[in-house]
């Protein structure tokens, strides 16, 4: 945002909004087909009520730790696009693998496991959004800003010094005119 208005915040947090509310639109339709379709045997559906109720083991802090990783990973994802050229379908299965390897919470890849339990009937809706969702929406929001703020203080910080020695230079050119002058 190179304009940080409350009108700005207000767009941007609508457009956040979209894209969590299409991404979980989505981890639903999904958990729908794989529980109502006709797509896996019994030993891979009862693979999938396993791991979901694995995450379901975590208490609403350990969501929202876990989803701060998880956060710091997709963050760095896409921060990683823009110069990963051809390489972005591997840079995404990487991320996501570390997320599955450090089994790390995320809003988008858990609802599908966690929704999973909800069309099955083994978990009420209320338990998708505390103590699933809530804290680990809170703790991706935690992750992915503190890396985003990292990466971007990084990148600008060389740029802001070479701002000040420019900016120094030119003053000193400067009083060195006026003490020619005079």
């Amino acid at each position: 945002m190179h304009n940080p208005t409350l009108g700005n915040v207000g767009l941007l947090m609508r457009l956040w909004s979209v894209v969590l509310a299409g991404n979980l639109i989505g981890t639903a339709v999904a958990a729908w087909a794989f529980n109502y379709m006709p797509i896996f045997d019994e030993p891979t559906r009862q693979a999938f009520v396993s791991i979901a109720e694995d995450v379901m083991k975590n208490s609403p802090t350990e969501m929202f730790a876990n989803a701060i990783i998880s956060g710091w990973l997709v963050a760095t994802m896409v921060w990683m696009f823009p110069v990963a050229g051809a390489a972005k379908i591997v840079v995404i299965i990487l991320m996501t693998w570390l997320i599955a390897l450090a089994d790390t919470t995320h809003i988008v890849v858990g609802s599908v496991e966690i929704l999973y339990l909800v069309f099955n009937g083994n978990l009420p809706w209320s338990d998708f959004i505390w103590p699933f969702a809530l804290p680990t929406l809170a703790g991706n929001i935690c992750g992915g800003t503190f890396i985003f703020a990292l990466l971007s203080h990084a990148q600008i910080r060389n740029d802001m010094s070479s701002k000040r020695k420019a900016e120094a230079r030119a003053q000193a050119a400067e009083k060195g005119k006026k003490a020619d002058r005079a």
